[in-house]
């Protein structure tokens, strides 16, 4: 394009309206649509701090607060009865994957939980057991590992909130997720190294 320069204050305005041009050309920009996960305060695949690792005085990997990051959500599918959360560590056990937490039967009105819901008393939903036979434990990976990646899945369900028993792992969650049960997921992924 040729720069043709304008006299003063005719050249301002003609430059200001191309400008004004070029942006009404550009779409709006829609609203999200669709079921969504998010961690308030926190960007999709940023690097988690020290009080999000997990605790356990038996591995010296695991020298964090074990505190659960805060979870909100959107717009689940029609007829959602209740939730279920897994956080997986698909990288863990040199690839065979480690899940960290399973909770299920959170009411369908809930939109979030706040920070520290997996080990918080009185929480509100069934604590199911994770690949270790605990409720919750947060990232473990092993010291000068690259960031490992830990993914939170949201799943809406048709089953009401106290269908399930306390105590499932993740397998016999999904297995009892079967059948059309499972409405849709969402997912955030969180990322933690030493």
């Amino acid at each position: 394009m040729r720069h043709i320069p304008l006299p003063g204050r005719v050249g301002a305005l003609a430059a200001l309206a191309l400008l004004l041009a070029g942006c009404a050309l550009r779409p709006p920009v829609p609203p999200p649509t669709g079921f969504t996960l998010t961690s308030p305060g926190r960007a999709d695949n940023e690097l988690a701090t020290r009080p999000y690792g997990g605790r356990n005085p038996a591995n010296p990997n695991c020298a964090g607060d074990n505190v659960s990051p805060a979870l909100a959500w959107e717009r689940p599918p029609a007829g959602t009865r209740s939730f279920a959360v897994l956080m997986d560590d698909q990288a863990g056990r040199a690839g065979l994957g480690v899940n960290h937490w399973v909770a299920y039967g959170i009411p369908a009105g809930v939109r979030g939980l706040p920070e520290g819901a997996a080990t918080a008393s009185g929480s509100g939903f069934m604590h199911g057991r994770n690949t270790l036979g605990l409720s919750y434990l947060g990232p473990c990976p092993p010291r000068g590992n690259a960031p490992q990646h830990y993914v939170f899945t949201l799943i809406a369900t048709s089953l009401e909130p106290d269908a399930l028993g306390p105590g499932l792992s993740k397998g016999e969650l999904l297995q009892a997720l079967q059948g059309g049960k499972a409405l849709g997921a969402a997912s955030f992924v969180m990322r933690y190294a030493h």
